[in-house]
């Protein structure tokens, strides 16, 4: 087990969810339609907004992986983690797509708070959110 996911256990910021499995569809449904509101926000220029939506996309995709398999979070930054320890390790999941989470929260803390975006990196977080919601949605069936 790695030390910082380890480390993120011990300090409660990831938590075993025996309901889980249970509600790892429906959060894997918040991801779809953040990610469709992030198009729709895309298409009406508004790239701040849809960086954020699509990094939520990314979110609700994770969460739904952790909820699979029952597991919860606390933390971004845990979930993250949490996500290559559960799936990147075990062969289940591409490296790249935890990149991408982690470029995507990058992304949406410098839209957020230093109000620094742009229409190139907005169209490709999009673009990795619906391949990380597609992953995800065949490691979940």
């Amino acid at each position: 087990m790695n030390f910082e996911f380890k480390e993120c256990v011990e300090k409660g910021k990831i938590k075993e969810y025996s309901r889980g499995r249970e509600i790892a569809g429906k959060e894997l449904l918040e991801a779809k339609s953040d990610h469709k509101s992030a198009i729709e926000s895309m298409d009406a220029l508004n790239y701040k907004w849809a960086t954020v939506q699509a990094y939520y996309a990314m979110f609700h995709t994770a969460r739904a992986l952790l909820y699979n398999k029952n597991y919860r979070e606390t933390s971004h930054y845990c979930l993250i983690l949490a996500v290559k320890e559960l799936y990147v390790n075990q062969g289940l999941l591409d490296v790249g797509m935890t990149e991408a989470l982690q470029e995507g929260k990058n992304l949406r803390e410098a839209a957020d708070y230093n109000g620094e975006w742009s229409v190139e990196t907005c169209k490709n977080l999009l673009i990795k959110a619906g391949q990380f919601i597609e992953k995800a949605d065949e490691l979940i069936k």
